[in-house]
């Protein structure tokens, strides 16, 4: 009896340790298929994070805004001398055709030359204030406006079918042997000074050498400014260009006031 009641408690405990296992086993193969649907939950949470990204590389780059285009400096005459000079008393001091102050002379006619702008040459022309105190008639402001500068816009404009705008200045030639000094009584003045003939603007344009003269150079306190273009005197309002020619022409000639 005693053996038999051992037995049957050594099956109870057995059907206990087996139950047991089992439980264990179930336990672990749950806690696997847990862990693998973790991972697939897993897998495809990241294949669908990675969706949007792939979407968000796909699209254009913006376009960069266009820049700005610099414009061009626009062209400027340059100062002879201070702006008062032509207040301040003549002297006979002989002016250089090679100074800064003579190559901005020429720099300013040019550029009303091939601008069609007279008002570039200002700088370069006979001043009002100084014409004022050289001449001896009854009313030299008007006559420095209706007669010497209104004659200078008009010689501008007689150019403008001889010179284009893309003509290339060459070089002067300025006629040093001419150079006089006129005293005071003669030409209508009151006093005196430098007075240069027929320099030459030589140019190139369409690969052949041109040039054509400028009239009169006259002197204020030892600079040249230009006070006829075209011609000293003319029968009637009209632009006059002074010899033009094909290649450098000839300076000159003497003479004139």
């Amino acid at each position: 009896m005693k053996c038999r009641g051992s037995g049957v408690r050594a099956r109870r405990g057995a059907t206990a340790v087996a139950a047991t296992v089992t439980v264990v086993l179930l336990a672990t193969a749950l806690s696997a298929c847990s862990a693998t649907s973790t991972a697939a939950v897993q897998k495809t949470a990241v294949t669908v994070t990675a969706t949007p990204r792939a979407s968000m590389s796909s699209r254009p780059a913006p376009t960069p805004p266009k820049p700005t285009p610099t414009p061009k400096p626009k062209p400027s005459a340059l100062p002879l001398a201070p702006p008062d000079a032509g207040t301040l008393p003549q002297t006979q001091q002989l002016p250089s055709s090679t100074d800064t102050a003579f190559k901005n002379a020429i720099h300013d006619i040019w550029l009303a030359i091939t601008s069609g702008n007279p008002d570039y040459a200002l700088p370069a022309f006979f001043p009002e204030k100084a014409y004022e105190q050289v001449k001896a008639i009854a009313d030299p402001d008007s006559d420095w406006r209706s007669r010497l500068w209104y004659d200078f816009t008009l010689d501008v404009a007689a150019l403008r079918p001889y010179v284009s705008p893309h003509a290339k200045l060459l070089r002067v030639i300025f006629p040093s042997l001419y150079t006089a000094w006129v005293l005071p009584g003669g030409c209508y003045n009151n006093i005196g000074y430098w007075h240069a003939p027929g320099t030459r603007v030589v140019y190139e344009q369409g690969g052949v050498t041109r040039s054509f003269g400028i009239a009169s150079f006259i002197s204020w306190r030892g600079v040249w400014y230009v006070v006829h273009l075209g011609a000293l005197t003319r029968a009637a309002a009209v632009g006059v260009v002074d010899d033009p020619e094909t290649g450098p022409g000839t300076p000159g000639p003497p003479g004139g006031c």
